[in-house]
């Protein structure tokens, strides 16, 4: 069984009654009509491959079921609320992001919906698993600067650098660290605001690390080596009891743009 997925770009103007489907493709009609709202959508199918295409679903095909489907459906949604000065939050785009899964779940033949995911920026997103759909996520990304230097105390000098090789520097490195956290909740209980998201992982994690160096300046570094693996295990006892009904899912820490690891508890 293949996995096949597909990031489609949409734009809503919530001051314009409707959009037509040239206004979603990046042409200057989108943006000749002032401020607009900038969203992803990605629609995940499972399926078996054609044989003879070798595709699930032409990629065209979801661009443009989300097109004609979806975007008036979002359109309507966000710019009646957003019209009518009503607080668009996480609750109201969970409901509209189980409006787009109803929408799409049968338009692909013989290709299964599995997930679908609303970025709403470039540091938060939404979305829904078919693995358990009474589930909504919720990812939000933070980043943090902090020095670290990878060494066993109970290596030789020779071994350290054998296994650590420059990250054993005696004067650490740095990195601009990446964190996203995830957390779920039930569909009928979305009471997590995303201001309290951020003030929790702000006071109980990221002001824990950064700027700092972590073998001195956090204490539970100064027995643990601060790997990328250990720094998302460290975030998570920190954090996995502080959503109250939400429950911490993951923990992501990217060290650099091409190495990072995910802890689920």
């Amino acid at each position: 069984m293949h996995k096949l997925a597909r990031l489609v770009p949409i734009i809503i103007n919530p001051s314009l009654s409707q959009l037509n489907n040239k206004q979603n493709r990046f042409t200057t009609d989108s943006l000749d009509e002032g401020l607009t709202i900038f969203l992803q959508l990605g629609v995940e199918l499972t399926g078996p491959v054609n044989p003879d295409t070798g595709l699930i679903v032409n990629v065209t095909t979801i661009d443009d079921k989300v097109h004609k489907l979806v975007v008036p459906l979002l359109n309507k949604h966000i710019s009646h609320d957003f019209k009518q000065g009503k607080r668009i939050d996480i609750s109201e785009l969970s409901r509209l992001l189980y409006l787009v899964w109803d929408t799409l779940a049968d338009k692909f033949d013989n290709a299964t919906l599995s997930r679908l995911t609303l970025e709403l920026n470039p540091f938060r997103k939404i979305f829904i698993s078919s693995e358990d759909k009474n589930m909504i996520y919720l990812s939000e990304k933070f980043e943090f600067s902090a020095t670290h230097r990878l060494w066993n105390d109970n290596f030789s000098e020779k071994q350290n650098f054998d296994v650590f090789g420059k990250c054993a520097n005696p004067s650490g490195h740095g990195h601009n660290y990446t964190a996203e956290i995830i957390v779920k909740m039930p569909t009928d209980r979305r009471s997590l605001h995303l201001g309290s998201l951020e003030k929790i992982v702000d006071e109980h994690f990221i002001k824990l690390v950064d700027h700092k160096n972590l073998n001195v300046d956090v204490p539970h570094f100064v027995k643990t080596i601060p790997t990328v693996e250990n720094i998302a295990a460290f975030a998570w006892q920190l954090l996995a009891d502080k959503f109250g009904e939400a429950k911490l899912h993951c923990i992501t820490i990217w060290e650099t743009d091409k190495t990072y690891c995910s802890y689920y508890g």
